[in-house]
């Protein structure tokens, strides 16, 4: 492997690396409720995942930027994702991908961690989930 290629490797490597810690510790930094609702999103997108690591940095930079956005105004989750999370998440996804298979197990689970993020939100969080 010559010089250039190796370097090439490399950033492709470790650029997506770093973006992507980058967009975890921005997530990190949201308000409780933003964020398990940002990391439930984040899980059922992985069905969605570009193989261009740009496009998947930059899907999650997205949805970062928009749960940023929605914290510092004092949206709440649900004024973000709508009544139907999936759907919230499919239109999401689209603007990346043709999508993938999306199991209805992960549909399912969205939906109820979202429910969850919502209830972290306006204080109503079971303490037994």
């Amino acid at each position: 492997m010559s010089g250039d290629e190796k370097n090439g490797f490399l950033m492709k490597v470790i650029g997506p690396k770093k973006r992507w810690r980058a967009y975890k510790g921005r997530v990190k930094d949201l308000p409780e409720s933003h964020r398990t609702a940002v990391e439930a999103i984040e899980r059922y997108l992985m069905h969605f995942v570009p193989t261009d690591g740009d496009s998947n940095a930059a899907m999650f930079e997205d949805l970062a930027d928009l749960f940023e956005q929605a914290a510092a105004d004092g949206t709440p989750i649900g004024g973000i994702v709508g009544e139907d999370p999936v759907e919230f998440a499919d239109e999401f996804a689209r603007n990346y991908s043709e999508g993938g298979y999306v199991p209805a197990r992960a549909r399912k689970q969205l939906t109820e961690d979202i429910e969850r993020a919502a209830g972290i939100s306006a204080g109503t969080e079971d303490a037994t989930a």
